[in-house]
């Protein structure tokens, strides 16, 4: 069925829901799985004139989601699951699909929890429904 299950893994509940899915069906079809932690970039942008780029911001951000993706690769091999993971930079839909083509996934697998509100659906966006448009194959959505 799935030969290549992908993760995007954030280490939110809805990620580590997902993670214990995404075991469930690597069980199940005998899957390679795959993690990866999109960080956004560190770029601010200040008016027309151009960006700002700071190197520690940058390196602390990239610590905490190398932090997230090795828990997440620890939360699988202790449930006895060999898995790749990789940081990726830059906006997520893109990271993940050009992630999933890299590794040829068959699935990919991400954690959605219900916003709210109107507006903060309308401000955040949602990741998992622009995957389904933009991904290259299959998208399990679970939801917390």
């Amino acid at each position: 069925m799935y030969k290549r299950i992908l993760l995007a893994y954030d280490g939110s509940d809805a990620g580590q829901k997902a993670l214990l899915s995404c075991r469930e069906l690597a069980q199940w079809s005998g899957s390679e799985l795959a993690l990866v932690a999109v960080m956004p970039s560190t770029m601010s942008f200040v008016g027309l004139e151009g960006g700002v780029y700071d190197v520690e911001l940058e390196e602390r951000e990239r610590t905490k989601f190398k932090a997230v993706l090795r828990d997440g690769l620890n939360r699988l091999e202790s449930a006895g699951f060999a898995a790749r993971g990789e940081v990726v930079v830059g906006e997520a839909v893109e990271e993940i699909t050009k992630y999933a083509r890299k590794i040829e996934a068959d699935l990919i697998v991400v954690g959605h929890k219900h916003l709210d509100s109107w507006a903060a659906r309308w401000w955040r966006g949602s990741i998992s429904g622009a995957l389904i448009e933009h991904s290259p194959c299959s998208v399990l959505v679970v939801i917390l």
